[in-house]
């Protein structure tokens, strides 16, 4: 299984405007877009997708993170930007089938053209963007140190710490470890000049 690291882009950055449409029926309405969360204490921004192991080894801890912050004002998006005309398991319709199934209780966001994973420098999946109260960037790494085939328990300790010092009005811890997972499937010739060849 061949892993992507996170970009790590520049703490401090403001969020990247987004208006995608939502594939859960369950969450949300069928347009969402960076403006719908202005009032919330934080708002994280999760690029995952259907089939990756590295999402799949976390998803159950990443819905139980969204439920567990809901009730303290810190707002989940998730984004699939996978390529689905080659890889159509990540099609909106089996995106739908998976928030459906999977009980997602946040948005899922399918960004067809790949411009806002682009606007985000995100490169793999899972690969989570913590933002303040501001729409100012305040953490972007893993969500724990679990991993497919490790043994490590799967925790989500990393994004929780992040979340806990947001919502507090704290500093986020500076030194920050950059998730691991799979690439995102770019289109061809479309992928970033930020993305590894």
């Amino acid at each position: 299984m061949v892993s992507t690291a996170s970009t790590m882009q520049s703490l401090g950055a403001p969020a990247p405007t987004f208006a995608l449409p939502n594939t859960n029926p369950t969450a949300g309405e069928k347009m969402v877009s960076l403006s719908d969360y202005t009032s919330n204490s934080a708002l994280l921004v999760a690029f995952i997708c259907n089939h990756c192991p590295y999402v799949i080894h976390i998803r159950e801890a990443l819905v139980q993170f969204a439920n567990d912050y809901a009730p303290r004002g810190l707002a989940v998006v998730a984004i699939s930007s996978n390529d689905a005309d080659n890889y159509p398991d990540d099609s909106p319709a089996k995106m739908s089938e998976e928030a459906v199934r999977h009980g997602f209780p946040f948005p899922y966001l399918y960004d067809e053209d790949q411009s806002v994973a682009k606007a985000y420098r995100a490169a793999c999946t899972p690969d989570f963007f913590l933002f303040d109260s501001e729409m100012h960037l305040a953490y972007r790494g893993q969500f724990d140190a679990g991993r497919p085939k490790s043994n490590e328990p799967v925790t989500g300790v990393d994004l929780r710490n992040a979340a806990d010092a947001v919502l507090a009005g704290s500093a986020v811890a500076a030194e920050q470890i950059p998730s691991v997972g799979c690439s995102i499937k770019w289109k061809a010739g479309g992928a970033p000049d930020y993305f590894p060849a």
